[in-house]
């Protein structure tokens, strides 16, 4: 008799992967609209975001970025920060999703598989994106909270290493079987979760990464189709919605909020 065979999750790396451009530079302008970020801070983190574009980054640009966002939102309001994200969400990130993304994810449903982003920005941006992609978990970096109010530390970072330790704990808790799991990435710097999968698969790769996919055999991906995700997605019948109830309450709360977002698109 042959022991049971674990789950099967695929592990999505978001920026650049997923979405076109950085998920933490997206939201820049809300953020100074609502007094959090001085034009400064937005013209820094547009030229961060430019040299990123270009060459990717390497872990001592990670660390440095991560040290000036944390002190950047030292003091911030967590609350004012997860509205302004959640109201902007829908016109700022939708359009950036890859399409080529978006099948694959599609495709790893059909085939029964568990969707999980991994993501080294915030939860605050990551929570919401993973929702409206449809997936079933997320890992994100958490930062420390006091009084309601980001207190300038890092809780937990979800960046290289950190990564692992995430999609290693989420394994142990959903049963998935990490030989069997898929795991894709751009950046060379997420060659430790892509090294922790039987299948990994490299999205538009730095050069550092391409030249390891190239030495492992691994596959090679070009995604550079950016549209509207809720474009691809059909009017829920009548039918469709009676079914989403009978599924359960997180279903109809998800197909709510898909359907909500598409009204609001049309």
């Amino acid at each position: 008799m042959t022991a049971e065979r674990g789950r099967v999750a695929a592990f999505f790396d978001l920026d650049k992967t997923v979405i076109a451009r950085s998920s933490a530079f997206v939201f820049s302008k809300p953020l100074m609209d609502q007094g959090l970020l001085s034009r400064r801070a937005v013209l820094e983190s547009s030229y961060a975001h430019f040299l990123f574009l270009l060459s990717g980054a390497d872990h001592d640009q990670m660390d440095r970025m991560r040290e000036h966002l944390t002190k950047m939102c030292a003091g911030w309001d967590v609350d004012q920060v997860r509205s302004v994200v959640n109201e902007t969400l829908h016109d700022i990130v939708d359009p950036l999703i890859y399409a080529e993304a978006a099948d694959l994810i599609a495709d790893h449903r059909i085939r029964g598989h568990d969707v999980v982003i991994v993501s080294a920005s915030g939860e605050e941006v990551v929570a919401p994106i993973a929702a409206a992609l449809g997936a079933d978990h997320f890992a994100a970096t958490r930062m420390v909270i006091e009084n309601n109010k980001y207190a300038g530390e890092v809780e937990f970072y979800c960046y290289g290493e950190g990564k692992v330790e995430a999609i290693q704990k989420l394994a142990a808790r959903e049963g998935y079987e990490l030989a069997r799991c898929y795991a894709y990435s751009d950046s060379v710097t997420d060659l430790p979760m892509l090294s922790a999968v039987g299948h990994p698969t490299v999205v538009n790769p730095d050069r550092a990464l391409r030249r390891e996919a190239v030495a492992r055999g691994w596959p090679i991906l070009a995604f550079s189709n950016p549209v509207s995700l809720w474009a691809r997605l059909p009017q829920p019948s009548t039918t469709t919605v009676a079914a989403s109830v009978a599924v359960g309450l997180g279903a109809v709360a998800a197909g709510a909020l898909s359907y909500r977002l598409l009204r609001r698109k049309r």
